[in-house]
């Protein structure tokens, strides 16, 4: 779940085949499906297999190994800027202070003041540390962009939102140097925080979910360089920085699917095309 209108996240919803990644992350993987995102809970080993690099929904009880194919890495979803009303840890936090108004467009998820240090505390300690204990080799950090929105709507009161989420992100590399950590988006901490994650996702470049129409649509072009100009300046601070992206479209329209993937792939981006839902894996047409 995000401020921004075409997420979805905590609903229970890379492999990167020649990004040059830190030692600390992940195998250089020749597949032509190279990484993928599903957050069912029914992932299919067989498809599973297939991809270098899989996000996953942690909450879900299953067995990782039948989901693993030589070499691969599984990331477990994490949300950092905003916490599902159903959380058995929504209390703690409210009596901490470190919540604050739901989500516009998920409301029963709350913002999180990403500045509280009883927010950090649990994540290093607590919820990170979890989802490596089920076996996952990393995480995949979602809604710290929602910092950036804060500060743009009350910039007296949120003021410094940008550099709690830079610190909390700081903080987890510290504890975790060796964890492999894939981040969506958060484009206005990324300057600070290149070089202490392996992979950046930018999520509906080219392609996105109108949720006003109830249908898929191309990005503009000024949207999709947008996003580019940020991953390549991030490259610049760290050359060994994955650069991920993420379409949705109807994958029944295979033609398009195709371009999606052959557009990413020519700006030198790592490509996945999935549908909204995302709640199973959805392998590259072929060509």
């Amino acid at each position: 779940m995000s401020v921004l209108p075409f997420r979805r996240r905590d609903l229970l919803a890379l492999s990167l085949m020649v990004f040059g990644l830190s030692a600390r992350a992940l195998p250089e993987i020749g597949a032509a499906d190279g990484w993928g995102v599903d957050y069912g809970e029914a992932t299919d080993p067989a498809v599973a297999r297939r991809f270098g690099l899989l996000v996953l929904e942690p909450d879900f009880a299953r067995p990782l190994a039948p989901l693993r194919g030589p070499g691969s890495r599984l990331l477990g979803y994490i949300s950092l800027g905003e916490v599902h009303a159903g959380r058995p840890f929504i209390t703690e936090l409210e009596k901490a202070g470190a919540l604050r108004q739901a989500n516009p467009n998920w409301p029963k998820a709350r913002l999180v003041d990403l500045r509280d240090p009883a927010w950090t505390g649990l994540v290093i300690e607590r919820l990170i540390p979890a989802i490596l204990r089920k076996g996952y080799d990393g995480i995949f950090m979602d809604t710290l962009d929602n910092a950036e929105a804060l500060e743009r709507q009350d910039a007296e009161r949120n003021k410094g939102m940008v550099a709690g989420a830079a610190r909390l992100v700081q903080a987890i590399r510290a504890r975790f140097p060796d964890m492999a950590i894939m981040m969506n988006r958060g484009y206005a901490l990324l300057p600070q925080v290149a070089g202490r994650i392996d992979i950046v996702l930018a999520e509906a470049m080219a392609s996105r979910w109108n949720f006003a129409e109830g249908r898929y649509e191309m990005t503009s072009a000024e949207d999709w360089q947008w996003q580019a100009n940020h991953l390549f300046a991030a490259r610049r601070i760290n050359p060994r920085l994955g650069l991920a992206t993420l379409d949705y479209w109807d994958m029944r329209d295979t033609a398009t699917v195709a371009s999606l993937y052959a557009r990413e792939r020519a700006a030198g981006f790592q490509p996945y095309v999935s549908t909204l839902a995302l709640d199973r894996l959805i392998a590259e047409p072929p060509s």
